[in-house]
């Protein structure tokens, strides 16, 4: 049925007006009820999930009789996260790596976090609780550290700085007054409760990123493995210049090959790119004599 909103004067079939307003009004409200029960945007639910509790995402207590096995701990942001296809972090290969009769692997990485939100949102405490002595933990943050310090989207960045410098702020995302620390005290937070449950921390530096110059893999992404490593290296732990192994590889390759590791953007790789990070950070690790990566 067509109704005829604006009938000409005399027309013998005009609309009453008021029923008029009241049928408009009818469909209005159905197509607003429509609205509200449709799905969210892809990219919507994406940036929804940066908020959701680590163990929506994996579970971190483990299965009956694993307990007695050290277990390989994974602190660090997307690049290590288990992700989607398009975004594949190094700790999802690299579980299926490591010899599982004689270590455990659990990824708490969590896609969007820096080294301060991990902290704030609670996703070390939830890791924390449940590493126990002769277990290690690899700590990789920085590519979203140099996001800002307060703002109304993810309010995630650190300072720039391994010391004892703060900001005060009234978050703007969480609405709640925030003491902002530096990205070296974030990390030798997770070092020194790491050592105090008798477990053995290892700093890593970042992934590379798909930019080149000069046939070159670019391998500076600001001042974070700098700062990584001067927090390992003052606080007597392991540093794995991860960066530098990921480059060397890439140069080899050159950016035509390499390209293929990148399906989704610079930053995030499909499976094949995550699967050589793993590759070159397990190598790392039998150097450091760590449990389940020899003879694997």
């Amino acid at each position: 049925m067509v109704f005829n909103a604006q009938p000409e004067d005399g027309d013998p079939h005009r609309m009453n007006p008021l029923f008029f307003h009241i049928i408009r009004a009818f469909f209005l409200a159905l197509l607003l009820l429509a609205l509200a029960a449709a799905p969210p945007e892809k990219a919507q639910a994406e940036d929804s999930t940066l908020l959701a509790p680590l163990a929506e995402a994996e579970p971190l207590l483990l299965q009956a009789g694993q307990s007695a096995l050290p277990t390989i701990w994974i602190a660090g942001d997307s690049t290590a996260a288990k992700g989607p296809p398009t975004a594949t972090g190094w700790g999802a290969p690299f579980s299926k790596m490591v010899d599982a009769s004689k270590v455990n692997v659990v990824n708490g990485a969590r896609g969007g976090r820096s080294s301060r939100t991990f902290v704030t949102q609670g996703l070390w405490d939830a890791l924390l609780k449940e590493i126990k002595a002769g277990d290690w933990v690899l700590i990789q943050f920085g590519h979203n550290d140099a996001g800002a310090v307060n703002d109304v989207s993810r309010a995630r960045g650190s300072l720039r700085t391994i010391g004892d410098e703060t900001e005060q702020i009234h978050n703007l995302l969480t609405k709640k007054p925030e003491t902002v620390h530096s990205y070296g005290w974030y990390l030798r937070k997770l070092i020194t409760e790491t050592k105090a449950k008798g477990a053995t921390p290892v700093v890593l530096s970042l992934t590379v990123r798909n930019e080149w110059k000069d046939g070159k893999v670019e391998r500076r992404n600001g001042p974070w493995n700098d700062l990584a490593e001067e927090t390992a290296r003052s606080s007597g732990v392991a540093f794995l210049h991860l960066t530098e192994r990921i480059a060397d590889a890439y140069d080899k390759l050159g950016p035509e090959k390499v390209k293929v590791f990148f399906p989704r953007d610079h930053t995030h790789t499909g499976a094949d790119g995550a699967a050589l990070t793993a590759q070159l950070l397990l190598e790392a690790l039998r150097s450091l004599r760590t449990p389940g990566t020899s003879g694997t």
